[in-house]
């Protein structure tokens, strides 16, 4: 491991328990600093009223960390909006936001929308699918952020059982993000959970960043991060055990194939290959090609759009 990476793993790693939350308190007030929480959803009525409860209660009611929650629905066809509403999120649903540009489907242009639907100083985004959520998760992530100055991002970094089997899941991470990043961008190498959708960050980082519209979101952002403000600027925090649903095999490799091409595409050398995937399914003749469109689509930096220019000048 690079040098620069122990020490910046030492420098910029930390555990939620380490910034109480009645110190964050202290510093929210001392800085003026405002926090928005974002949550993507798609068809998550089990687990979003759920997270959504225990943000309210913990860090807006209990403690005054939190401004805002907001669900950002991109089209669910069960109550996850409602579910949403009722646990006490605004919920946005992503075809209201900037309609004069048409939606596409996936996480990333979910994420690049909520800027124009929050006010907060700090963005921190949170997956609609957790279960078994704690607070401790956001607290954890915007602690950094509101404490210190120089830190710019922090991702969440946790444990990931699969099927009861500790540290397992996070296959597409261990097969494919940690080594392209490992190889390409070494300074990287240190974050463990470089594709965890638990992040939070400053808004006038975000709001200067490209997004990758669909799964090559996180590792887009990490990437352009360390070149837009540099290493130190990054930060993860440990907030102990993520459990979600898990995706099969081939909705992990049309992930994988998404985030190749957003490394390829930030590689910006040599030939790109065909954005597309084939993957293969028995059928009653055998096994038949599945053939999928791999996500190449990339929203520009939010300060580029004038509808947000314009919010900001008002």
């Amino acid at each position: 491991m690079l040098e620069e990476v122990e020490r910046w793993l030492n420098a910029r790693s930390w555990s939620a328990t380490d910034r109480p939350v009645q110190h964050l308190l202290s510093a929210k007030h001392a800085t003026g600093q405002s926090v928005s929480v974002v949550l993507p959803a798609l068809d998550e009525e089990a687990t979003v009223g759920d997270i959504v409860s225990a943000i309210r209660r913990e860090l807006v009611l209990r403690h005054p960390l939190v401004d805002e929650i907001v669900v950002v629905d991109s089209g669910s066809s069960d109550r996850t909006s409602e579910v949403a509403a009722a646990a006490g999120a605004r919920v946005v649903h992503r075809d209201a936001i900037l309609p004069r540009i048409p939606a596409m489907p996936g996480k990333g242009e979910v994420l690049w929308r909520s800027l124009l639907v929050t006010g907060g100083d700090i963005v921190c985004f949170v997956d609609a699918d957790l279960r078994e959520f704690s607070a401790d998760f956001v607290s954890g992530i915007v602690g950094p952020l509101l404490t210190d100055p120089d830190v710019h991002l922090v991702k969440a970094m946790y444990d990931r059982p699969l099927a009861g089997a500790a540290g397992q899941g996070g296959r597409v991470t261990e097969l494919m993000a940690r080594p392209l990043l490992n190889m390409h961008w070494p300074q990287l190498a240190g974050f463990v959970q470089p594709l965890g959708g638990e992040y939070a960050a400053r808004r006038s980082l975000l709001e200067r960043l490209p997004f990758p519209v669909g799964y090559g979101v996180e590792l887009g952002m990490l990437v352009d991060a360390l070149h837009l403000v540099g290493l130190d600027a990054l930060a993860q925090v440990d907030v102990g055990v993520r459990v979600h649903r898990h995706q099969d095999g081939r909705a992990l490799g049309r992930m994988a194939a998404a985030i190749y091409r957003t490394a390829q595409l930030r590689l910006a050398r040599g030939h790109l290959v065909r954005p597309a995937l084939t993957q293969f399914e028995r059928g009653v003749d055998g096994f038949e090609p599945r053939t999928y469109a791999v996500d190449t689509e990339e929203r520009p930096p939010m300060t580029e759009i004038a509808e947000y220019a314009a919010r900001k000048a008002a």
